[in-house]
């Protein structure tokens, strides 16, 4: 079991949400800000199977916004359309 926490741009955090929610994956969605250019970001918590992990990064990826143009970013600080760290966890319940 896994639990994937995902930063995505809050441009694209409806489309991102949207296309989870169309694959039957659950997720809670945190407002959060931070980074480089203070820009607003969504965080969201999304309890997935180990088999499930790849689809899921899949939909994040496929949804997350466009392809950004880094030639232009300042050195040390590319920017990024999500960030997703895939986390070890052993049991979720739902009450």
């Amino acid at each position: 079991m896994k639990l994937l926490m995902a930063i995505v741009r809050d441009d694209y955090a409806a489309d991102v949400n949207y296309a989870l929610t169309n694959e039957g994956f659950s997720s809670t969605r945190v407002s959060t800000t931070g980074g480089f250019w203070r820009r607003g970001n969504v965080t969201f918590l999304i309890g997935v199977e180990d088999a499930q992990v790849e689809q899921a990064l899949s939909i994040i990826d496929a949804n997350a916004g466009p392809e950004i143009d880094t030639r232009n970013a300042p050195e040390g600080h590319p920017p990024h359309r999500a960030t997703v760290f895939v986390i070890n966890t052993e049991t979720f319940e739902r009450y």
